[in-house]
């Protein structure tokens, strides 16, 4: 087939005697054998190299001017649908010998349901209320046979059409709105089948009785928008025709993030929110229930995939798992619906997972059906509880539909339900506009017939013969009296939408009516062309009769947010739409929702857990399982210095450091300070130990001053005896700077001043060692040391040794000085108030230098205890030095290894155990013999001794 068309082509280009100077060219495709792939490759030869933009050619160089094909009737058919709306001339090599009206395009398929109001202006519209039979096209009939009556209704969905009808109405009738111009309609029904939407939206632009393309029999006909539709089927079928003559489409279905349509189809307008605000708005909702672990019941096509992907990544970011997906069949005709209610088995997930509580649907008008058969097979025939505690998340195009064999059918299985919806308001008058509908007064409208019908079950008859019989629609039924599922008084949120589409096209129009006033310069057209709005239309913004703002932004999407509805069921298959909260627009995204006013499941009143474990309870945390999603976890307790609280923690955290945990590790208790307070046991011994030795120390002091002219006082020394006497009560004293809070003064003081008190009494002591063997090596014959004894080389000694501590001590508090610290570490329920040494170096610099002076002491000392003097007190410096050192070096791991006050508690017990062992070994021989040996205290007993 391809060989011979370009042989004949190459053979007229090389002639020239045929259409000498110009080149002949060709574009061929492939039909597939398949009905959308040949609309797809016919769209191709006329419009597109690589991307369809219909009525625009992106090849300037290509000029169409015939086409060839096909090889069948059906392929030559489809072809010629597109072909002849720009007058392309086709040539086919099909013979239709037996059909001749086949191939006859002029004769369209007869459309039962129709309503026509004329006006100046119309406005074209498509909505989906029935459900119809078709028989598949052989090419032995005319199409119009295959049509068969009394299709399945979805009676709510005639609500749609009186939308629009009243909107009209109304603008009509207020002259506010363009004035002096009257608004028509111009409604079909899609079937819910793509060949349908294909037909009446051609009717719409051409057809009163013949379709002629590009040619309006009615002339009075002036089509300046269109409105549906239902679902993204219908609006995207709608667009693909009325985009080629720019007519505005205003769509009230809302496209999801994944949807290409706005950017292929430019004349589309949305009067409902970007379908990303709803995705936004179900994770919101799953967080605030923390409602961790859900399911989703959506269709089994592109549409149900693309909100699966969508959605999923958005709940992983926020800490939630999917537990299920069941996939309903998607189906496109009544027929294929009824075999799909044999497959209960694509609900397994909703059947086996017990613990997903939350279920999230995503459906259709068809899917939904569906839906409603399933659950109620899977209750009655199955017995399966499947509605025990669910709680049902649908999406914005949820809602009740039911056909009329599903009158008994029970809808209490959605008690409870939350579901989002275009916010709507109740406009003034609708209902009244309502109750006076009649079937036998509205001639024009032909779907009133069929709901009348199908709702309330009787039979609709224009003639008077069986006027009295039981099964004869009389008119005086109430709408009012319908359930829920089948009608309903007040507009739902499609018919909001649908009424607020008549308005945005009667606002724009005004808007382009009024420039047209200011600037009569600009020349106008005769009519108003569809292609005119589409400049108005853009952010266009008013408020509507209910008060509600309508604004369409940059983008052609409504400016608005959700309501979220909770749906209260009755046994009488009547329901109650609550408004319980709300999600405002993209710009700020605010949740709310009034938990107190939702009604539950009936057998709770509390929203129910859907988890996939329980919470860990407080002073446990979260492990994860392997190979399970990270919603299912085990509970371990929180390891030691560790909590949780509240429930359902990730981790364990750690008290802030003035607190520590309770026993059950999930609450913090607050630190107590830890101090040597004056009112405790410890303290107040301490303290009276330090006052005990200070009196003693005094009325040691007291009695060598009192005796200082005594033998024994004078022959050891009266000034160094003084000077290490005092000494020793500062250091008794100087204790007492360690008890009580510490302060920033008594920080700076407590260590030094110990280090320089303790240093001169050291000193002291080891003045008075080296003093006793030089007086021994002075008594030797030819001795010069006798030149060098005397108080200048005691006080030498004294002064030298100390002023080195006090150097250490000035560099200390100069460089790095000891303050006041809190250590929140050391002690798991206390906080130690404590004086930070400032630089740890500079301290063992001060205790080292002090061990040093006392080992110097205690050598000295020791060689000199054998000297035969009557009052040598080398013997006692010796014991006494050795009960210091002892007691300063078992100091040190003492000191190291305990904690808070009683680390201080040592450090006292030091200075007063060391100054106690000086004191006593040094001076209590002397007073024995003072106070109860006076006799021993002469020169006489002294010469004596010593001779």
């Amino acid at each position: 087939m391809f060989w011979p068309l370009v042989f004949a082509v190459n053979e007229i280009n090389e002639n020239p005697r045929s259409l000498p100077n110009i080149t002949m060219g060709f574009h061929n495709y492939d039909s597939y054998f398949n009905e959308k792939m040949t609309y797809q490759t016919t769209l191709n030869l006329l419009i597109q190299v690589r991307k369809i933009v219909p009525n625009y050619k992106c090849d300037i160089q290509k000029n169409l001017i015939a086409a060839v094909g096909g090889l069948e009737s059906e392929t030559s058919i489809s072809m010629a649908t597109i072909l002849r709306i720009y007058k392309i001339p086709q040539v086919g090599y099909v013979y239709c010998m037996e059909l001749p009206d086949t191939c006859n395009m002029s004769d369209p398929l007869w459309i039962p349901h129709e309503y026509y109001q004329q006006g100046d202006l119309i406005i074209g519209s498509i909505f989906s209320q029935f459900f119809s039979f078709f028989d598949t096209i052989d090419f032995h009939q005319h199409p119009s046979a295959m049509f068969i009556e009394d299709p399945l209704a979805v009676t709510k969905h005639y609500q749609h059409v009186l939308a629009l009808v009243f909107a009209v109405k109304e603008i009509n009738e207020n002259p506010g709105i363009l004035p002096n111009v009257t608004l028509g309609f111009h409604i079909y029904d899609s079937y819910f089948n793509e060949k349908m939407t294909y037909q009446t939206t051609l009717n719409i632009l051409f057809h009163m009785n013949r379709i002629v393309p590009n040619y309006k029999c009615d002339t009075q006909k002036n089509l300046i928008a269109a409105i549906g539709g239902l679902d993204s089927e219908t609006s995207l079928y709608m667009a693909t025709i009325l985009s080629i003559y720019k007519i505005p489409q205003v769509s009230y279905f809302s496209f999801g993030p994944s949807w290409s349509a706005k950017t292929e189809f430019c004349f589309l307008y949305q009067v409902v929110p970007n379908e990303e605000n709803q995705y936004f708005g179900i994770v919101q909702l799953l967080l605030h229930f923390q409602w961790t672990w859900f399911g989703i019941i959506t269709s089994d096509d592109d549409k149900g995939e693309n909100f699966v992907e969508t959605l999923i990544p958005k709940l992983s970011q926020n800490g939630i798992c999917l537990a299920f997906i069941d996939r309903m069949p998607s189906m496109t005709e009544f027929s294929k619906l009824l075999d799909g209610y044999q497959r209960t088995g694509d609900m397994g997930g909703l059947v086996n997972n017990s613990k997903a509580k939350a279920v999230v649907v995503y459906a259709e008008t068809v899917s939904v059906v569906h839906l409603v058969f399933l659950l109620y097979q899977m209750q009655t025939v199955n017995m399966v509880e499947t509605s025990l505690s669910r709680v049902w998340i649908m999406s914005a195009e949820w809602d009740f539909p039911a056909f009329q064999y599903q009158r008994k059918w029970s809808i209490e299985v959605f008690q409870g339900a939350l579901s989002f919806a275009v916010h709507t308001n109740e406009i003034e008058g609708f209902q009244n506009f309502l109750q006076s509908l009649n079937p036998y007064s509205l001639s024009r409208d032909s779907f009133i017939r069929e709901f009348w019908q199908q709702a309330f079950d009787c039979l609709v008859s224009y003639s008077h013969v069986a006027e009295e019989s039981d099964e004869i629609c009389t008119g005086k039924e109430k709408l009012e009296s319908l359930p829920g599922p089948f009608f309903e008084m007040s507009m739902i949120s499609q018919s909001y939408s649908i009424y607020n589409a008549v308005y945005v096209v009667a606002h724009a129009l005004h808007a382009m009516y009024s420039l047209n006033l200011k600037h009569r310069a600009v020349t106008a057209l005769p009519n108003p062309q569809p292609w005119q709005l589409h400049s108005f239309l853009r952010r266009i913004s008013f408020n509507n009769s209910a008060e509600d703002q309508v604004s369409l932004n940059e983008k052609g999407e409504l400016e608005s947010g959700f309501d979220i509805i909770n749906w209260v069921t009755f046994p009488n298959r009547s329901f109650l739409r609550v408004k319980v909260g709300r999600m405002d627009p993209p710009a700020s995204r605010e949740f709310t929702i009034n938990e107190e006013i939702i009604t539950w499941h009936t057998e709770r009143s509390m929203p129910p857990s859907s988890v996939c474990n329980d919470n860990c309870q407080p002073g446990y945390f979260r492990k994860k399982k392997e190979g399970e999603p990270f919603c299912c976890y085990d509970c371990d307790p929180c390891p030691e210095g560790k909590i949780s609280n509240p429930k359902g923690m990730d981790k364990c955290i750690e008290c802030p450091e003035d607190q520590y945990p309770n026993e059950d590790q999930d609450g913090c208790l607050p630190k107590a300070l830890n101090f040597l307070h004056y009112g405790e046991v410890l303290s107040l011994s301490l303290a009276f130990m330090a006052f005990l030795f200070s009196v003693i120390s005094s009325l040691v002091l007291g009695t060598f001053i009192k005796y200082h002219n005594t033998p024994i006082v004078k022959a050891n020394n009266r000034g160094l005896t003084f000077t290490l006497l005092i000494a020793l009560l500062l250091c008794f004293l100087c204790s007492l700077l360690f008890i009580g809070q510490p302060q920033a003064v008594t920080c700076l003081l407590q260590q030094t001043a110990f280090g320089i008190i303790f240093s001169v009494a050291v000193s002291s002591v080891l003045a008075k060692t080296i003093t006793v063997v030089l007086a021994f090596m002075a008594t030797q014959p030819g001795s010069r040391i006798r030149n060098w004894m005397g108080k200048r080389l005691e006080m030498s000694i004294v002064l030298s040794c100390s002023l080195i501590q006090v150097f250490i001590c000035i560099v200390w508090l100069c460089t790095a000085p000891p303050f006041q610290d809190l250590d929140m570490d050391s002690l798991a329920e206390e906080i130690v108030v404590e004086c930070n040494e400032g630089s740890v170096a500079m301290f063992y610099c001060v205790l080292g230098y002090m061990g040093f002076l006392g080992l110097v002491s205690f050598v000295v000392a020791f060689f000199a205890r054998t000297l035969p003097n009557t009052f040598n007190e080398a013997k006692f410096i010796t014991f006494s030095m050795l009960v210091f050192c002892s007691v300063w070096v078992s100091l040190v791991p003492t000191y190291l290894s305990t904690k808070g006050k009683y680390m201080v508690a040592v450090e006292i017990f030091s200075i007063l155990a060391s100054s106690a062992s000086l004191l006593g070994c040094i001076f209590a021989p002397k007073c024995y013999i003072i106070i109860l040996k006076p006799e021993l205290n002469s020169k006489e007993n002294l010469t004596r001794r010593m001779g």
